[in-house]
């Protein structure tokens, strides 16, 4: 699990994709531990300021998101363990999204704009 310092706390962003929070260097040193594959954030400052955002609300630790009903609630199964945040403000590149979206990924904004929609009968 990632530390971040208390005087690094103002450098946190989330993840526009899984929503784990670090700091900038983090993500620029080792990118996204759950997205790092389509994403690419390792090295890259200007994919970290399209798929990362510093506004979000909230904070939650979850050691194992495969037991977690928080994480299912949250989406975060199948995830490494972390801080992650509850909600995530900002809007992903089209082209990352068709990128989640080729690698098997089901982007759903963490906004709260958009919930996942249940089959009805009607």
């Amino acid at each position: 699990m990632a530390y971040i310092p208390p005087s690094q706390q103002r450098n946190m962003r989330a993840c526009m994709v899984c929503s784990i929070v670090r700091t900038n260097a983090q993500f620029l040193q080792s990118g996204c531990p759950n997205c790092e594959p389509f994403l690419e954030l390792t090295g890259n400052p200007d994919a970290i300021a399209d798929c990362t955002s510093q506004v979000f609300e909230g904070l939650l630790t979850v050691s194992d998101t495969s037991r977690s009903w928080v994480a299912r609630y949250q989406r975060l199964e199948g995830y490494v363990p972390g801080v992650y945040a509850i909600q995530v403000e900002g809007v992903l590149p089209d082209d990352i999204v068709v990128a989640a979206e080729n690698a098997g990924v089901h982007y759903i904004p963490r906004d709260g704009s958009v919930s996942e929609a249940l089959p009805t009968d009607g």
